[in-house]
């Protein structure tokens, strides 16, 4: 890993992952390094734009619950939660589920594909399309 890059992994902990609620200041790490695979989902925008906030609530009981706010410039603020009595496996979960968010409001967003290829029929073939396609149509 480059210099540049643990800078930024740095800048990107220290700035984006707020450790809230439930929390004893012993595991702060441990939740901020089980987080930090979500920089590579939110490596889009600028890390002083996004913020996640970790809160748990009932700690050690059955129905231990951690949650994951999330502000994004641009999308409506995300909310991931779950319940697991192992913390570290709660974090995942929760992960996991943020990831799953982002990714359907990515691609809620994003432009059709292949919008072309796929107006090309038999009646009206797209005569911008390579030869082959072009002579499959007809």
């Amino acid at each position: 890993m480059r210099k540049s890059d643990n800078a930024k992994q740095n800048i990107f902990r220290e700035n984006v992952i707020h450790v809230g609620v439930g929390f004893v200041a012993k595991e702060r790490l441990h939740v901020i390094q089980t987080l930090s695979p979500l920089e590579a989902h939110l490596g889009r925008w600028d890390s002083n734009d996004v913020d996640i906030e970790v809160t748990l609530q009932d700690r050690g009981g059955k129905e231990q619950r951690i949650t994951l706010r999330t502000t994004l410039p641009g999308y409506p603020p995300l909310v991931a939660v779950a319940d697991n009595p192992d913390l570290t496996r709660a974090l995942c979960e929760a992960k996991r589920e943020l990831v799953r968010q982002l990714e359907h409001q990515k691609s809620a967003r994003e432009p059709m594909r292949n919008r072309r290829l796929r107006n090309a029929t038999i009646r009206h073939p797209d005569t911008s399309a390579p030869p082959e396609i072009t002579e499959l149509a007809m």
